[in-house]
């Protein structure tokens, strides 16, 4: 039991370190999923504010042309006027090179003012992620001083992107901030900011603007993308701890019935010897004595011996009636039994055990008669009073009251335990007894009782109170009075 103690400590701790190892993997892996999924959130962001730029474009060519034809009209009506024509704005452009001729700042001026002046092409980037960067940037340098910013138009557009990615947060609400985070242009969707997610992109980097995006936190969709990995490795952990717990306990069960067979056999082997011993005696003394001249002590000698091989007999069929394949087998002979008569004659073999002061009392309401099998009936009987003698001080009183309906066995032993009364009828139980280390038995008593009583269709209970006895009733479910 030791080594198997053993191997379990090195079992288990062999799949908690898997279990750990397992976390570790998920945490990596949802760490890993979650820079995706805000990788994808800042592309939607960036693809969104394309689709605002266009929008917005949209608006400023219709803007453009109430201009145009405002202007047209104010020409008509001053034709005859002069006008001089205003000089074309000249613009000019420079790029700057490095020692390998890569390209890495652009500078634009339009009549001698610097417009624009920036770095060029990153080579961890890809270009045409960089170009459509750079013209977004160029495009809202442009648009943001005749064309408002709304908010709710790229609320929507960025909700179109993110389901594009097939990501579905319940709240998403956009907001215009500068580079120090402060609110440039509010949204009326944003009430609480707290436990939203957020993210962040340049627009216009002359203005030093932003978008900065609240919305729900993406666990749960992160989640949604873990779930088959995380199902699977629960189910296989739950089923090692499943298995184990089925093994520890079938194992530890094998052990328990090992150590009560050899219990059983160390128990037996004492019950068997003592009618041997005792008939072995009584047969010494019938061949070293003379006892012809004393027939009674010759009677007597041969009554132990019989008696005593009876009881082996009877022991012997206590074992063989619990083996499975006996059970499977077992058929009773029924007959008609008196059992006031059946108690008596099993009361007065006990008398004469001579091992204790025993007295033994048969109280009948009458002729009880039962329908039974007689030799089981009397070994159920003499078990009960070999019980209520094995378990009870150096004077022993026995109480059997035969009734039309039942039968009672009590005792002034030293009763039953009140948490072992639910297991006294169970195979191979016995009730530890502190101050009772002499007693000898096997455990398959009681529960021999209970199965042959079955059998016949009646049932067994007991009342017992530690230091003050037990009674046995056995009720008949069919009688004959």
């Amino acid at each position: 039991m030791k080594k198997f103690r053993i191997n379990s400590v090195v079992f288990i701790s062999v799949i908690a370190v898997i279990f750990g190892c397992n976390v570790f993997y998920l945490v990596r892996l949802y760490d890993s999923i979650r820079k995706n999924v805000e990788r994808e959130v800042m592309v939607a962001m960036t693809d969104a504010d394309i689709d605002d730029l266009m929008c917005r474009a949209g608006r400023a060519q219709g803007l453009a042309t109430n201009v145009q034809m405002q202007e047209d009209a104010n020409d008509s009506t001053e034709a005859n006027e002069s006008v001089e024509p205003k000089a074309p704005r000249r613009a000019q452009a420079s790029t700057y090179k490095d020692q390998n001729g890569q390209i890495i700042s652009a500078r634009t001026e339009v009549d001698g003012t610097v417009v624009e002046e920036k770095g060029m092409l990153v080579e961890d980037v890809p270009y045409s992620n960089q170009m459509v960067d750079a013209i977004s940037k160029q495009f809202h340098t442009l648009m943001d001083k005749y064309i408002g910013f709304d908010v709710s138009v790229m609320d929507s557009v960025l909700n179109d992107q993110l389901a594009h990615r097939y990501i579905y947060p319940e709240f998403v609400a956009v907001e215009v901030v500068n580079g120090s985070d402060s609110v440039i242009l509010s949204n009326p969707k944003i009430q609480n900011r707290v436990g939203l997610d957020t993210f962040r992109i340049i627009i216009n980097p002359n203005e030093n603007l932003y978008y900065k995006a609240y919305m729900t936190p993406l666990t749960r969709h992160i989640l949604s993308q873990m779930m088959g990995v995380i199902v699977t490795t629960f189910l296989l952990m739950v089923a090692f701890a499943a298995a184990f717990v089925y093994l520890f306990r079938t194992v530890s069960r094998l052990r328990t019935i090992e150590e009560m067979k050899d219990d059983f056999v160390s128990n037996m082997t004492h019950e068997l010897k003592t009618p041997i011993s005792i008939a072995y005696s009584a047969n010494d003394a019938l061949l070293n004595y003379d006892t012809s001249d004393d027939p009674e002590k010759k009677v007597a000698y041969l009554t132990i011996a019989i008696k005593q091989l009876k009881r082996l007999g009877e022991l012997v069929e206590n074992i063989l009636a619990m083996s499975m394949e006996r059970r499977k087998t077992m058929t009773l002979r029924p007959e008609k039994v008196d059992l006031t008569q059946l108690a008596r004659e099993v009361a007065e073999a006990q008398r004469m055990r001579g091992e204790k002061d025993i007295m033994i009392e048969v109280q009948s309401t009458g002729n009880v008669s039962v329908t039974a099998d007689k030799s089981h009936l009397s070994n159920v009987l003499n078990n009960l009073i070999d019980n209520a003698i094995k378990y009870s001080g150096d004077t022993v009183t026995v109480s059997i009251t035969v009734n039309s309906d039942s039968l009672e066995v009590a005792d002034n032993g030293i009763g039953i335990p009140s948490k072992s009364l639910p297991y006294v009828f169970d195979k191979f139980y016995r009730v530890p007894h502190g101050n009772r280390q002499d007693v000898r038995g096997y455990g398959i008593g009681l529960y021999y009782v209970k199965h042959i009583l079955e059998k016949m269709g009646w049932s067994i209970s007991v009342r017992s109170q530690e230091g003050n006895g037990s009674v046995f009733t056995i009720k008949f479910d069919s009688h004959e009075s």
